[in-house]
């Protein structure tokens, strides 16, 4: 069954027409990739599903519902989380306080508590650092944060946006690591990913973007196994 259903969806900035009658679907525990090129719609996309940018034709509907007349709070509380690109900490904040508004949608309760407790056990580097401010953290541990931060909300649907970019290599593997630890405790995601062989190797089924359209949708196993997709995005000769 699908959580969520892109139906035609063109959006706009300014002028510029940056989307061009998208399409997808993510069903319920599914990991669903969007790949693309700088400036082909990936972010656009993310933004449009969560409100941040109201397309002007089309709809998002997440469990069935028109989200169009939501603002992007409403959709949070429906249970649809964003960890957007940039990691876009509260610098200031401590980790535990940002954790804490990540959880702002929710009664204070055991249930906060527990969630806190899966958090430091999916991330233990947080917990070491939990009163330490976030902007002092190293970019790892900021994406950790941001990525616990969308979770405190406790989503149905988690959108990520770019979670490798600037990362070293090793902490690239312990991202990709933790979604699919994520996923596998019941959190449906639509991942945003420059690092194709990455975010192949780790969701069910992709959405190619190019220039605000999707040009080729299948598993993941075969956008793989594709040769415009070997040699376009995975450096494969």
């Amino acid at each position: 069954m699908s959580i969520l259903n892109v139906e035609n969806i063109h959006s706009y900035y300014g002028h510029i027409h940056a989307l061009k009658g998208i399409s997808l679907s993510v069903e319920k525990g599914e990991i669903v990739t969007l790949i693309g090129a700088n400036g082909a719609g990936k972010s656009t996309t993310l933004r449009t599903i969560c409100g941040l940018l109201k397309p002007r034709d089309g709809a998002v509907f997440f469990d069935g519902e028109d989200l169009a007349p939501y603002k992007p709070h409403d959709v949070i509380f429906k249970g649809m989380s964003l960890v957007p690109e940039g990691r876009r900490i509260f610098a200031r904040l401590t980790v535990a306080e940002n954790l804490e508004m990540g959880a702002f949608t929710r009664k204070k309760g055991p249930e906060i508590a527990k969630d806190l407790e899966r958090i430091f056990n999916l991330f233990p580097r947080l917990k070491e650092r939990r009163s330490q401010v976030g902007g002092t953290l190293s970019g790892g541990e900021q994406q950790m944060l941001a990525t616990a931060r969308a979770l405190m909300a406790h989503p149905r649907l988690l959108l990520m946006d770019e979670p490798s970019m600037g990362l070293a290599p090793v902490l690239v593997d312990a991202i990709f690591d933790t979604i699919r630890q994520i996923n596998k405790e019941g959190t449906t995601i639509l991942l945003v990913e420059q690092n194709a062989l990455m975010a192949l190797s780790v969701a069910n089924r992709g959405y190619i973007l190019q220039t605000g359209e999707i040009v080729m949708s299948d598993t993941a196993e075969n956008l793989q196994k594709n040769e415009m997709v070997q040699k376009a995005y995975l450096g494969i000769e």
